[in-house]
């Protein structure tokens, strides 16, 4: 069901970027950012340097950013924090592809193609975030040509993530390879390669992410436990064996 913009921004009221500035001081930004690209700053921090992105806002847990087949508005920077991001099967199956974090941007192929978003984002994890309307994005694009390759860089990162995604959904791997997967590659990408590290989601949340019910995720996190491989308590998460961890996930 496709849900008109305003709803969206009733609930997370985002500002309206209204700030300008004199031509000099203008030009001044502009060669302050080709100055980023030279030392290879990210993305983000060269629309900082340009001064186009409105302060950051904070958001609850639960606050939704935009919601999937809404119209695209802008892209949103998250700052701290994390964002969910899902989608849903034609059976209305919720499917959460990844859970975002500082240094994300979110929205930008929808924003880049002017197709609605295609994705839902919620706040998993209070976050500050900045927003930048789209108009103002594309025109930071034109002023700075070096920008758009690495745009692109991670327009393919998406890609090449999203194809993963669809691997562990479609392939044959049983429910305790995939939960085993999950954990270790949460280390990898989210905590360092610690083996103790926090994860704000549910199991119903987890099992969304491996395509299995939280049914499933319970019955076999005690197993996990029995078998001294896993522990989770809450939000934290002990992983007791790698070794043996990483042989069930077929790593």
């Amino acid at each position: 069901m496709s849900l008109h913009a305003g709803t969206v921004l009733r609930r997370t009221k985002l500002p309206v970027l209204v700030k300008q500035s004199p031509t000099g001081n203008a030009l001044g930004r502009i060669q302050q950012s080709y100055d980023s690209f030279a030392r290879g700053d990210s993305l983000a921090s060269r629309l900082e340097v340009l001064e186009i992105i409105i302060p950051p806002v904070a958001y609850p847990k639960g606050a939704v950013l935009f919601m999937e087949r809404q119209t695209a508005r802008g892209i949103f920077t998250v700052c701290t924090g994390q964002v969910k991001l899902s989608t849903s099967s034609l059976e209305g199956k919720k499917i959460i592809l990844k859970i975002a974090e500082a240094g994300d941007l979110l929205g930008l192929p929808a924003t880049l193609s002017g197709k609605p978003y295609e994705v839902t984002a919620e706040v998993s994890e209070q976050a500050r975030i900045n927003f930048i309307p789209r108009d103002t994005f594309l025109h930071f694009l034109r002023l700075n040509p070096d920008a758009v390759i690495q745009v692109a860089q991670l327009l393919m990162d998406s890609h090449y993530a999203g194809h993963q995604v669809i691997q562990s959904l479609g392939c044959s791997r049983s429910a305790s390879e995939k939960l085993a997967r999950f954990f270790l590659d949460w280390s990898t990408n989210h905590a360092h390669c610690q083996d103790r590290f926090r994860i704000a989601l549910s199991q119903e949340e987890i099992g969304a992410m491996i395509g299995v019910s939280r049914e499933t995720v319970t019955r076999l996190l005690t197993a996990f436990k029995k078998r001294n491989m896993l522990l989770v308590k809450g939000i934290s998460v002990n992983i007791c064996n790698r070794p043996a961890l990483q042989n069930l996930a077929g790593m």
